[in-house]
C-alpha cells in the first residue's frame, strides 16, 4: 500500500507539472517521466496494480472506439493497400537503419534488426530469444530507446508542429457526464458488460494489447451499427491516460540500459531517424490519400495503438484511421515478420561478426 501511495503522489506531481508547462499529453507523459526520474535517481521501486493498468486501457479503448463510424470503416477498407505499403516501407527502413547501426556499433546484425523493428518491446525481446546471434539485452535497450523517442517526439511534433499548437495534449471538451446521467442504469450495465466481455475474449485469443483492442472493437461495432454509446467524462479519460503513463514508465527498465553508453547515440539516432522517415512518409500519403498530414503522421509513426490513439484524440486527428493503421502494422509484424526473420537470419543474414 505504501508503494502504491508513493506512486500516486510522484506521478500526480508529474502530471500537474506537465500540465502547468502546457506540454503535450501531460497526464500520460508527465507520470511516465516522473516514474523514470524517481526510480532512476532514488533507486526506489514504484508499483502499479495490473488491474488499474488494464482498467485504464479499457477506458481508452472504449473511448477511441466511439470515433469509428460506418463511413470511417469504408475509408479504412480503401486504405488497406496504403497500410501495407506504409508497413513494408517502415520495416524496410528499420532494417537499413539496423544495418548501419550494427556496422558502426559492433553489435550483431540480428540484434540490430530485431532491436530496430517497431513491433513492441516485449514481443521483440521474446523473438530475440529464438534467433541465433541476437543479444536479448541489446534488443531490449534499442527497443526502449525507440519507444522513448516516439512517445516524446511524436506528440510534440503533432501538437506544436502539424496541429499548429492548437492542442496541448488534453482531450477536447466532452459532454460525457451529462450523457451518462441521461441514460438508464441497465444500458450502462449492458455497455460495461459488452466492453469487459470483449476485453476478456481478446485476452483468451492472445491478441496484442487485448485490454485495449477488445473495448475499442466492441465500441466501434456498436457505433458503426448505429447505436451511439455515451462518451466518457473527461476526468475518467485523463485518469486512464495517467494509468497508461505509469504503466509505460514502469515497463522501461534502467537496468537494461547499464553498460551500453556506446550504443546509446546510435539507438537515439535510429529512433529519431524512423520518426523523421514517418514524417516524410506522412507528407507523401497526405498528397495521394484523403487524410490530413497529422493523421497520416500518427498513422505511420512507429508507436503503439494506445499512445498514437491518445495523441490523435488530443490533436483532433482521425482516431479511427490512426488506430487502424497502427493495428495493421502491429498485427503484420507479430504474425508475418517473425517467420521472415527466422528464415532470413538463419541463412542469409546470420552475421554474428557484424
Amino acid at each position: 500500500m505504501g508503494k502504491l501511495l508513493e506512486t500516486i503522489i510522484v506521478t500526480f506531481l508529474g502530471g500537474i507539472l506537465f500540465s502547468l508547462l502546457h506540454l503535450p499529453l501531460s497526464w500520460m507523459l508527465g507520470p511516465l517521466t516522473a516514474v523514470l526520474l524517481w526510480q532512476g535517481f532514488t533507486k526506489r521501486t514504484l508499483a502499479w496494480p495490473v488491474g488499474l493498468r488494464n482498467g485504464g486501457l479499457v477506458l481508452l479503448g472504449y473511448s477511441m472506439g466511439l470515433a469509428f463510424t460506418a463511413e470511417s470503416a469504408r475509408q479504412i477498407v480503401t486504405q488497406l493497400p496504403s497500410m501495407l505499403a506504409a508497413t513494408v516501407l517502415t520495416i524496410g527502413f528499420s532494417v537499413l537503419s539496423a544495418y548501419a547501426i550494427s556496422r558502426r556499433s559492433g553489435i550483431s546484425l540480428p540484434s540490430g534488426i530485431i532491436g530496430s523493428i517497431p513491433g513492441g518491446l516485449s514481443q521483440m525481446v521474446v523473438l530475440s530469444e529464438e534467433i541465433e546471434n541476437a543479444d536479448q539485452t541489446v534488443v531490449a535497450f534499442m527497443q526502449t530507446i525507440r519507444l522513448l523517442s516516439v512517445i516524446f517526439v511524436v506528440p510534440f511534433l503533432a501538437v506544436h508542429g502539424l496541429a499548429g499548437g492548437a492542442a496541448t495534449g488534453a482531450l477536447p471538451p466532452q459532454t460525457g457526464a451529462a450523457i451518462f446521467a441521461s441514460i438508464s442504469w441497465w444500458t450502462a450495465i449492458l455497455i460495461a458488460a459488452l466492453v469487459l466481455a470483449a476485453a476478456w475474449l481478446a485476452v483468451k485469443l492472445k491478441l496484442p494489447t487485448p485490454w485495449f483492442l477488445g473495448p475499442i472493437t466492441v465500441a466501434a461495432v456498436l457505433t458503426i451499427c448505429g447505436w451511439a454509446p455515451p462518451h466518457l467524462p473527461s476526468p475518467l479519460i485523463l485518469a486512464a491516460q495517467w494509468s497508461l503513463g505509469i504503466y509505460l514508465g514502469l515497463g522501461i527498465k534502467f537496468s537494461a540500459l547499464a553498460g551500453w553508453r556506446r550504443l546509446l547515440p546510435y539507438s537515439l539516432a535510429g529512433g529519431v531517424a524512423i520518426v523523421a522517415f514517418s514524417l516524410a512518409l506522412s507528407f507523401g500519403f497526405s498528397l495521394i490519400q484523403p487524410i490530413s498530414v497529422v493523421t497520416a503522421f500518427l498513422s505511420t509513426s512507429p508507436g503503439g495503438m494506445t499512445e498514437m490513439g491518445v495523441t490523435a484524440s488530443a490533436v483532433h486527428a482521425d482516431v479511427s484511421m490512426v488506430v487502424a493503421y497502427q493495428m495493421f502494422r502491429i498485427l503484420f509484424i507479430l504474425f508475418i515478420v517473425p517467420y521472415f526473420l527466422r528464415w532470413a537470419l538463419k541463412g542469409r543474414l546470420k552475421t554474428g561478426e557484424s
